[in-house]
Formats: structure tokens, C-alpha cells, sequence
């Protein structure tokens, strides 16, 4: 448990990772290498996993060597391209356009922060990316990865500091060229 793993997004909605190979839901705006505010794309990269967030309200603290705290009721996650705390942790109330990390619909109930667009933030490049628990249905998301808790769950037992979740392009079929963005 809790080593470097490395997780890679497969085409097919599946994660795999070392341990195992589960179901994702993944962004409405499908995988993006052009990755923009709102355009629910699943950006294309090697993400690392920085933390995982939970409610302890609702759980016990995941078992990972990933470094995890607590969701507070007043955690946000500032979406606003223009503001300095974009993609960012902030505290409810807050000015600018942000996500409540407290939500009733348990999608939130565990989140692991991604490394992407955070060092350094670009504004407007995508905001509160998150590998965090798939809603009933597997409807897609509006970026993030998402899974079933038991998975993600399972995941996260096996990582640790260095560990990365991989998103590949999208392989174009035979022949068609990629748009230029």
C-alpha cells in the first residue's frame, strides 16, 4: 500500500492502475488537450495527486498514504478566471464564482485535488479538476474523473506520495486530422 502508483484513464471509461481495473465517468465535453473554463472536458495529461478531501460526516478517512484532511461545511473551490484564488481552496462565502466541496449529492463525499493547472495556475485553463465519486447513472461530469466509492476507495488504498492519474489524447481514427484549437 501506499507507494507511487501510476493510474492511466483508458478509452474505453475504464481507470486501470497496478491494483486494478474499474468504470470512470468522465467530462461532458469529452477529452480535451485544449482544456477551457466550462468546457467539461477531461484535459489531457499526467496529473499528480496532491490530497484527497472527504466528509467525515459520512466516512471514515480513506485509507492512503495520500496526505488528506477533512471537508469543513464552509470549503470552496474558486472558479472565477479572474480572481487570484482561481482554482484554488477558498472559505464560503466567497466573492468570486467557486464550487461548494459540501454537497448533499455525495459526488463530493471524496475528492482527490489533481495537480492539473496548479503550478502555475493559468486563468481560464480549467479549474477544481478532481478525481472524486460518480453520480448514479454514470452521467458524465463537468471535467473530472469519477468513480464508484468502493473503487475509489480501493484506489486510494494503494497510493501514495508520487502517485499520478494519466489522461492520454484521444486516438483519431485513420486518415482524419486533428482540429486545430
Amino acid at each position: 500500500m501506499s507507494g507511487p502508483v501510476e493510474i492511466a484513464v483508458e478509452p474505453d471509461g475504464h481507470l486501470v492502475w497496478p491494483g486494478g481495473r474499474v468504470r470512470c465517468a468522465l467530462g461532458r465535453g469529452g477529452i480535451r488537450a485544449d482544456k477551457r473554463e466550462g468546457d467539461g472536458g477531461t484535459p489531457v495529461g499526467r496529473f499528480p495527486l496532491r490530497r484527497v478531501l472527504w466528509r467525515s460526516d459520512r466516512l471514515e478517512r480513506p485509507d492512503t498514504g495520500l496526505p488528506a484532511r477533512p471537508i469543513a461545511a464552509d470549503d470552496g473551490w474558486c472558479d472565477a478566471p479572474g480572481d487570484p484564488a482561481y482554482n484554488r481552496p477558498v472559505t464560503r462565502p466567497y466573492p468570486a464564482s467557486h464550487e461548494a466541496l459540501w454537497r448533499e449529492d455525495g459526488v463530493y463525499d471524496v475528492i482527490v485535488v489533481m495537480g492539473h493547472n496548479d503550478d502555475p495556475v493559468v486563468p481560464g485553463r480549467g479549474s477544481a479538476v478532481f478525481l472524486h465519486v460518480a453520480r448514479p447513472g454514470w452521467t458524465p461530469t463537468e471535467g473530472c474523473v469519477a468513480l464508484a466509492l468502493d473503487d475509489l476507495l480501493r484506489l486510494l488504498r494503494d497510493c501514495g506520495p508520487g502517485s499520478a492519474l494519466s489522461v492520454p489524447a484521444p486516438q483519431l481514427p485513420d486518415g482524419a486530422a486533428q482540429a486545430a484549437g
